[in-house]
């Protein structure tokens, strides 16, 4: 069997060795082994990386979107907040849980799973 690429996998939420079995069994909660092939994800551990992330991308999105917003129409405040509001809310959502599917799939391609390299 191929190994799956890591990066549509993890974007997808699957399995980083097979692509078949789910990776999260809620929004964000990782479920502890693969429904597929078994694999144990105890060892994985995403940490801070895809709130880092989502809040870098986010965050230029967002400043972008008031700069240009301001430069074209120069709305009211609450045109600003509203808009700040609603892209900071719907993308950090949107992205976080494919995000975190990302790094424990690059994980597992760099076997990097936590353990691994203790003496």
């Amino acid at each position: 069997m191929m190994k799956p690429p890591p990066i549509p996998t993890g974007l997808r939420g699957r399995c980083p060795r097979c692509g078949e079995g789910h990776l999260f069994r809620g929004f964000l909660a990782v479920r502890p082994r693969c429904e597929a092939c078994g694999l144990d994800y105890s060892g994985f551990d995403s940490a801070d990386g895809p709130a880092f992330f989502v809040m870098s991308i986010v965050g230029l999105i967002v400043v972008g979107t008031a700069l240009w917003l301001e430069i074209a129409y120069e709305p009211p405040i609450w045109v600003h907040a509203l808009v700040a509001v609603t892209l900071s809310v719907g993308l950090s959502l949107a992205m976080v849980r494919p995000l975190k599917g990302l790094l424990i799939a690059l994980q597992f391609d760099n076997k990097a799973e936590e353990g691994r390299f203790k003496p």
